[in-house]
């Protein structure tokens, strides 16, 4: 077992998606991108019930230890805190939407755990931020099919991110490795891959091609 390294120095962000499994066990996928290089495994399991994502979860935990690498639950606080995750992420509407406004307040009820924060402005970015989250995402970069009802918010929040936020941040949102060069010039150094990593043929080839091409930056 091994202790993942810490949020600041991740660079590749992968998940374990169960909309793009094709009846892959999620901890075989796992295995697979932690074998690639990912340095963060989320599961996001939005159609599945509590039970469901607690067993995922926990099939999950060993492979992601063993390998060092940070897991993160969607959404669920309390499986994150049950099964021992690193962190949980939640969407705007699951944090301040429910009314909470710091990261430290909320930790009282779930101590030990991360919270990452997904943020679509620049507006909701610096919230997150000041509301002292571990991390946020900052997206959709471009057009996905992970969120389709969401509108992309271009490179230029990108630029933006580089140059005003201070806590790790990943970009996020149909991220693949022929548009990564540009958003490695825009000034991420973090980046959320789900489908491009998922969808290929081979996920272990592709993790190690994204992480390739992110540690050729500085």
């Amino acid at each position: 077992m091994s202790q993942p390294s810490s949020i600041a120095s991740a660079r590749l962000y992968a998940f374990v998606d169960t909309g793009y499994l094709r009846g892959r066990k999620p901890e075989e996928a796992v295995a697979q991108l932690c074998e690639g290089g990912a340095d963060v495994v989320q599961l996001r399991a939005k159609n599945s019930g509590v039970a469901e994502v607690r067993q995922m979860a926990k099939a999950i935990l060993p492979v992601t230890r063993g390998a060092g690498v940070n897991f993160v639950v969607n959404d669920h606080l309390a499986i994150a805190q049950e099964v021992g995750a690193d962190f949980c992420h939640l969407g705007q509407e699951d944090f301040f939407g429910a009314g909470f406004t710091d990261v430290p307040t909320l930790k009282q009820d779930y101590p030990g755990i991360g919270i990452g924060l997904s943020t679509h402005s620049r507006g909701q970015a610096e919230q997150a931020e000041a509301a002292e989250a571990d991390y946020i995402a900052i997206g959709p970069v471009y057009p996905t099919g992970t969120k389709p009802q969401a509108k992309p918010v271009t490179l230029d929040l990108v630029h933006w991110a580089a140059e005003s936020i201070n806590v790790p941040w990943f970009a996020i949102g149909g991220i693949t490795l022929e548009n990564l060069d540009g958003v490695l010039s825009a000034g991420a150094r973090r980046i959320c891959v789900v489908s491009a990593i998922l969808n290929a043929p081979s996920i272990i080839k592709a993790c190690q091609e994204f992480k390739r091409r992110l540690l050729s930056v500085a």
